[in-house]
């Protein structure tokens, strides 16, 4: 498993774009896959910073992508 530093919403969005093409989906079927629409999905692979964390949560999740959190 590799790791990547998000330090940034464009940082998170550059790796759903890409686990999104490593399947083969469209924006519109990994949206629906999702339960999100698709201008939502687009905007968080292009980094959009004010976005509904549950939903950015649920994409995440779709996408394989692991979020955790670290104190210090």
């Amino acid at each position: 498993m590799q790791g990547s530093t998000i330090t940034s919403p464009a940082d998170l969005g550059r790796l759903v774009r890409a686990a999104r093409k490593r399947r083969d989906f469209s924006q519109q079927q990994f949206a629906d896959l999702a339960g999100v629409g698709r201008r939502f999905l687009s905007e968080l692979e292009n980094g959009k910073p004010t976005l509904e964390l549950g939903k950015v949560l649920k994409v995440a999740g779709t996408a394989g992508i692991t979020l955790f959190a670290r104190d210090g």
